[in-house]
């Protein structure tokens, strides 16, 4: 094994006594970090900061390991391990040389304490002799800059200990000359000026003496407005009484102190928020001050303990822990600096009574050292800046529920709630791993009603081991009721009621009326339209201004449409809601709940108005209010509408909650008709389905019958589009036969003519005729009757009335010229193309269905784009231009998958299988026809399964599977409807596919 060097220049000694370095600057920076930190863990993180402190590369990581693995081979025996988030070089002490200067100190520590200067003595030499230079010199690496200053302070606490040590065994000729070079390094060091003041007068120097504190003084005062400490002065007065001072050696020393409160065993999570903090602490440059801000309970004092616990080793002189009790009764600054004074050794008459002069003093005595000031619980930046040390080295850590937006030059951490994982980790550690393991979706509920909050989940954990017989679905079902939640949230003397409170009770009155209006709104994420609609008052961007910095409100950015965006804590809106029903009546509250309500309709009814309409429902114009938001925001908002309903649709499908909880149904009614226009274009049907479900589940509750048969016409519309026909047929007929009754002849239209279309699918052409007919007869509105018509169209291709059919389309093509849409245009397009098609008339269809594809393209229309490219795919194959039909197919196909339309998505699929049978590949293409008339057997696709099974047969024929062949063939020939022009055409399109591809 090697022996390192980094106290001087980086050198690596081979056991003959050869010197080496590694290749490359990166190899040498890599080595010298590892070196550094030797026997701990390295973060990934610092050594990509080491290695590129500008840019890394994309491939650092990989660079990284390849250095590691260089360094390996280059020196045998080098060990450095992975760890999970970083690299650790073993070394033995007697291997490296800071490890060797290390044990000889602390050997001469313990010589010391055991009263035996001289061998403490000898030990302390020891250790200075590793030293062979300034640490590193000739590799400056930016990011151990405060490692290099960190080993210098302990070089001279070193030094300084062993003249402590000499001196005791009365040594004090030979370090005068010692003493004043390190003097002329370290003016400030009021320990080496006694200690150099002691032997002068040893040596009957009483003058020269006498000047070292003259020097000393003058300097302190003219630089930092301070006398010398109390040892600087005990040993000048003995000296000017002519008496031996008392060796420092035997003085009770003031450094290194300690006064952090013991570090937590079971903090989960924030490794992340602990390595930012390491590095911003420990940055070489000036007083580096690191500010955690936070909501209440989120853990910032936790985080702050930890945190200087782990950086004891960078800041050997101590670490001082202050709490200003900023968020209850702020501590008074004079209080503060006297506590402060005491514990770094200034006592009685020399604490100064002015509060200017104290903090003078205290930052006379952090003067050269490196000192961590833990400042917790901070209530402004006033408490703050008389606490800033004044000379580099040491380091301000602060928390604070203010953002303290006055305090210059402090790098600021909000402090976010735990990831869901971690506050699951943290519950375990509470309450025991194998208990949260056995019940952990339970575990889960608890995280998720905690809102991950470390403070609410360390009661909950608490209450769990006091409690070992208490199941967690228990308590989680508590915790899940917002009327009870902060009652549960407290266990002795932690409380979250009582620590949000606290935060409450410091706002202004203006600010506390803004609290508690937020809280009547149930989503966390807030845009400022919402938040100033809520509020209505002048002095509102004042309020939120309060709120922000008091952390009850997180400013979290713009949104894609330029509005700011707001989010707060739900355990803090479960308190301000709770505030909210203690001191405003129910009026208010719903006054309040109206306003934000109608904006939010109107600005969902304005943006639904400027989309296509593709889902096939009516939009209703009854009980819309006026707009109370401002035009001009308005217009901003909804430049464009899509963007707006993507940023709030998740808001949107909670306030359909939230509406149908307070009894709203018609408002939340409104609101998702118009949230639909979004979510249907873009093929969201999730939040369609679970809106529509909370929707019905209210209205029949309610018995509200009119506002339940409409959500499950719109669910209907739903297991339509995913392909189950048979249960859409079912539900679109109950819903008929009830509207029928209702008398909603509007709605029935939409609904009739969806049934229509269901049928088609289903192969029932006579009956879908009939309810398309009906539809058209009792359609009110445009948008309905042409739906209607499309349904007449496809409905009369399958019974073979083609000319009828082209009639129809021509017609609708006409209306949609008229009206300038390029949906409507390119979906009437769509439909002509394939009466032309059905009739023969190949050039014109497919030119026709080109100019539909080219419509289609310019819009947001990706589902009518989708069906068009399958029709053109169909044409182009019958065109015999089979290498174009294949790619229409194919990019429909895509279309559809990301749309979540299954049936059209295997339609495609078909055609691309019917394709590979033409290119040899059948017994590839057999699976994949199997699994595609497996599922239109399932959706009950008469027509589909018929026109699967034409395309089966063909690939059985193609690998010599007579049987299977026959069989798929007799199959298909009872599912046959006569006059089905559309099966027909399609058969013939298909099996077109399948013939090999000319040469």
């Amino acid at each position: 094994m090697p022996r390192f060097g980094v106290l001087g220049p980086l050198t690596i000694e081979d056991p003959p006594g050869r010197r080496t370095t590694p290749r490359g600057d990166h190899q040498r920076a890599l080595l010298a970090v590892l070196l550094l930190n030797a026997n701990s863990s390295v973060p990934v993180d610092a050594l990509v900061e080491t290695l590129w402190p500008d840019t890394p590369p994309k491939s650092y990581s990989s660079n990284l390991h390849t250095y590691v693995s260089r360094l390996r081979a280059r020196f045998e025996g080098l060990e450095i391990e992975r760890e999970p988030h970083g690299y650790r070089l073993v070394v033995e002490p007697a291997d490296l040389d800071l490890l060797s200067f290390r044990e000889a100190a602390a050997a001469g520590k313990a010589a010391s304490r055991a009263g035996d200067p001289a061998a403490a003595a000898g030990h302390y030499r020891r250790a200075l002799a590793e030293w062979r230079g300034p640490v590193l010199s000739g590799l400056h690496i930016p990011r151990l800059d405060a490692d290099v200053a960190r080993l210098e302070s302990e070089r001279l606490a070193a030094f300084e200990d062993c003249v402590d040590a000499e001196l005791s065994d009365g040594r004090h000729g030979e370090l005068t000359g010692e003493l004043q070079a390190m003097i002329t390094e370290h003016p400030l060091r009021e320990r080496l000026a006694a200690q150099l003041m002691i032997a002068l007068h040893r040596a009957g120097r009483q003058a020269d003496s006498l000047a070292v504190h003259r020097d000393l003084r003058a300097t302190l005062v003219e630089e930092l407005g301070v006398e010398p400490g109390a040892e600087v002065r005990r040993v000048h007065a003995a000296v000017l009484r002519g008496e031996d001072p008392v060796p420092s050696a035997k003085a009770t020393p003031i450094f290194p102190i300690c006064q952090l409160p013991p570090d937590i065993a079971d903090l989960a999570g924030r490794e992340s928020e602990i390595a930012k903090l390491s590095g911003l602490l420990g940055a070489g440059t000036g007083v580096p001050v690191a500010l955690i801000t936070g909501e209440p309970g989120a853990g910032k004092s936790t985080l702050a303990v930890t945190t200087a616990h782990r950086l004891r080793r960078s800041f050997p002189d101590g670490q001082l822990f202050v709490p200003l009790a900023g968020a209850s009764d702020p501590r008074e600054l004079s209080d503060v600096l006297g506590d402060l004074l005491r514990a770094l050794g200034v006592t009685g008459p020399a604490i100064p009574d002015d509060v200017e002069a104290r903090a003078a003093v205290y930052r006379g005595r952090l003067a050269d050292r490196r000192v961590l000031v833990v400042l917790d619980d901070a209530a402004n930046p006033e408490q703050v800046r008389a606490l800033l040390p004044g000379t580099p080295g040491n380091a301000v850590l602060i928390t604070s529920r203010r953002r303290l937006s006055g305090l210059a030059g402090a790098d600021r951490l909000p402090l976010a709630p735990l990831s869901g994982a971690e506050a699951v980790t943290l519950l375990a550690r509470l309450a025991g791993p194998d208990r949260v393991g056995a019940e952990r979706a339970d575990a889960e509920r608890i995280a998720k009603a905690c809102g991950n909050l470390p403070l609410a989940l360390r009661i909950a954990g608490s209450r769990l081991a006091m409690r070992p017989g208490l199941p967690l679905g228990k308590l989680a079902g508590r915790l899940e009721d917002e009327v009870s939640r902060l009652d549960e949230l407290q266990v002795s003397d932690l409380q979250v009621r009582g620590s949000i409170a606290l935060s409450y009770q410091a706002l202004s009155p203006a600010a506390r009326r803004a609290f508690r209006l937020i809280g009547r709104c149930r989503t966390l994420d807030l845009p400022a339209w919402a938040v100033t609609t809520l509020i209505d008052d002048e002095g509102a961007d004042e309020a939120i201004d309060e709120l922000v910095e008091a952390s009850l409100l997180e400013a979290t950015g713009l949104d894609p449409t330029g509005e700011q965006r707001f989010r707060v804590h739900d355990l803090v809106r479960v308190f301000a809601t709770e505030l909210g029903r203690e001191l405003e009546t129910h009026a208010e509250r719903v006054a309040t709940v109206a306003k934000v309500s109608d904006a939010a309709l109107c600005l969902a009814d304005t943006a639904a108005r400027r989309l296509p309409r593709t889902v096939p429902m009516p939009l209703s114009d009854h009980d819309l209010p006026a707009q109370p938001l401002d035009g001009e925001l308005v217009e901003r908002l909804l430049r464009d509408p899509g963007t707006w309903f993507s940023v709030e649709r998740a808001n949107l499908v909670s306030v359909v909650s939230s509406l149908c909880a307070v009894g709203w149904r018609r408002k939340a009614l409104r609101i998702l008709e118009r949230l639909s226009a979004y979510l249907y274009l873009h093929s969201h049907y999730t939040d369609m389905r679970t809106a529509y479900e909370t929707l019905r589940d209210a209205a029949r509750e309610a018995g509200d019958r009119h506002i339940a048969v409409i959500a499950d016409a719109n669910l209907a519309v739903l297991l339509h589009v995913r392909g189950e026909y048979e249960r859409a047929a079912e539900g679109y007929r109950g819903c008929s036969k009830e509207l029928a009754t209702l008398g909603d002849l509007a709605t029935r239209a939409w609904v009739e003519t969806n049934l229509a279309h269901c049928l088609v699918g289903l192969g029932r052409a006579g009956e879908s005729l009939h309810a398309a007919t009906q539809a058209r007869e009792m359609s009110t509105v445009e948008d309905s009757g042409t739906h209607a018509r499309r349904a007449e169209s496809a409905a009369l291709h399958r019974l073979g009335k083609i000319s009828e059919a082209l009639e129809i389309d021509r017609r609708i093509l006409a209306q949609a010229r008229e009206s300038a849409d390029d949906r409507q245009l390119g979906v009437a397009l769509q439909g002509l193309s394939w009466s032309l098609m059905l009739d023969g008339r190949q050039e014109e269809a497919l030119a026709t269905i080109e100019e539909s594809v080219r419509v289609l393209r310019r819009t947001t229309a990706r589902s009518a784009l989708a069906k068009s490219l399958r029709t053109q795919g169909a044409i182009l194959a019958g065109a015999g231009q089979r290498a174009g039909a294949v790619k229409a197919y194919e990019n429909a196909r895509r279309l559809a998958g990301a749309l979540e339309e299954r049936p059209r998505e295997l339609s495609c699929t078909r055609a691309i299988a019917a394709s590979w049978i033409g290119d040899g590949r059948a017994d590839r293409a057999i699976p994949v026809l199997r699994r595609c008339l497996d599922e239109f057997r399932a959706m009950g696709g008469k027509p589909a399964t018929g026109l699967t099974l034409h395309v089966l047969r063909r690939a059985y024929e193609a690998v010599g599977e007579t049987r299977a062949a026959e069989a798929a063939g007799e199959e298909a020939k009872r599912l046959e409807v006569p006059h089905d022009a559309n099966a027909s055409t399609l058969v013939r399109l298909l099996l077109s596919l399948t013939e090999p591809a000319p040469a």
